[in-house]
């Protein structure tokens, strides 16, 4: 016999959630992932502009590692939307929506920065971890990690 003591199968394993709860946490996750790619695009467009003076679709591709007619069909979605204006051998604008949404999408990038920062996680992993947690954190969530920055002198 083995003298270890026997545990049951409740609690070895863990509780489902309630389906309500786990089909929100599911719709929020397949919400932020459809706007994820907007976001870097708008975002990345507006760097550049204030950068450069200019986004091109061939620097776009190159930050973004990825090849030019992947730019190309994206910029046509953005543009579909309403957040960018193509001009013939000028580079992509944003639009009023398109900077709105690159200004909220670089805000939430820099708070959730700043809060791994703040808890002594690595500048270069912050950066980059950041880079994915911002399009998955709610505001609720945010606002928190902006106050503890706050606190803690971040």
């Amino acid at each position: 016999m083995s003298s270890r003591p026997a545990r049951s199968r409740a609690s070895a394993t863990p509780s489902l959630l309630d389906a309500s709860v786990q089909v929100e946490s599911f719709r929020q996750v397949r919400e932020a992932h459809r706007s994820e790619l907007i976001e870097d695009y708008v975002e990345l467009i507006s760097d550049l502009i204030q950068h450069d003076g200019e986004a091109r679709q061939v620097d776009i591709a190159e930050r973004l590692g990825v090849a030019q007619p992947t730019v190309a069909k994206m910029l046509k979605r953005l543009a579909r939307e309403g957040y960018v204006v193509q001009r013939r051998y000028r580079g992509v604008f944003l639009t009023e929506d398109g900077e709105a949404l690159a200004a909220a999408s670089r805000e939430r990038h820099r708070t959730v920065e700043a809060f791994l920062l703040a808890l002594g996680v690595p500048e270069d992993i912050a950066r980059r971890d950041s880079e994915g947690i911002e399009h998955h954190v709610s505001p609720e969530t945010l606002a928190i990690f902006a106050a503890f920055t706050a606190k803690s002198g971040g």
